[in-house]
This record gives structure tokens, sequence and C-alpha cells, in this order.
């Protein structure tokens, strides 16, 4: 899949994981690797910017496998970005399928 075109749509599949519940990187990775292939190193920058944006909040809880890990948790700001992209791929991936279709 080209770089560019996935890195467009992992914000989207962040927000909206992160929305179902909070999540730490390494579990971003795992459930968004089982739809696609990404690179553990794409993520981290990825929810740094969305912390600094303020559509994450974070806190540490303790792990039973090693040391205390960073939850992302989505805040207002964050839901409202989510529904503006989440409409915007619908539309995105709805005139796509009608081109397709055409075919």
């Amino acid at each position: 899949m080209n770089v560019q075109f996935k890195k467009g749509v992992l914000e989207l599949c962040v927000l909206v994981l992160t929305s179902q519940k909070d999540r730490y990187g390494y579990e971003l990775v795992e459930e968004i690797s089982k739809k696609f292939e990404i690179s553990e190193g794409t993520i981290y920058p990825l929810v740094r910017r969305l912390t600094k944006e303020g559509l994450f909040s974070t806190y540490l809880m303790e792990s039973t496998e090693g040391p205390p890990r960073k939850y992302y948790k989505i805040t207002e700001k964050g839901t409202e970005m989510k529904k503006v992209l989440v409409n915007e791929w619908k539309l995105f991936t709805k005139g796509v399928n009608e081109m397709l279709e055409e075919e």
C-alpha cells in the first residue's frame, strides 16, 4: 500500500481505536497490524503529535509485563476530530467506490 496514503488513514484508525477504549502504543500497533501492515515506528510519532494537539491525554498504568505503560485517552477535541475524519472518509470512499463501479 502506498506509504503516504497509509499515513493519512493511520490517524483515523488511531482515533477510532482509542475512542473504543484507552490504548497504549504497542496495542495500537497490534490492532492496526491485524488489518494492514505498519511499522511500530509510525505510531509513536503520530500519538505524540495527537497528544500535543490536544486530541489525546495520557496516563501511566502499571503492567504485569515490565515497566508502566503510557495509555492514550481520547479527549473531547479528539472525539470531534474523529467524527470529522470519519465523515470525510465515508464521502471519499463512496466517491471512489462509485468510480470503480463505473469501470
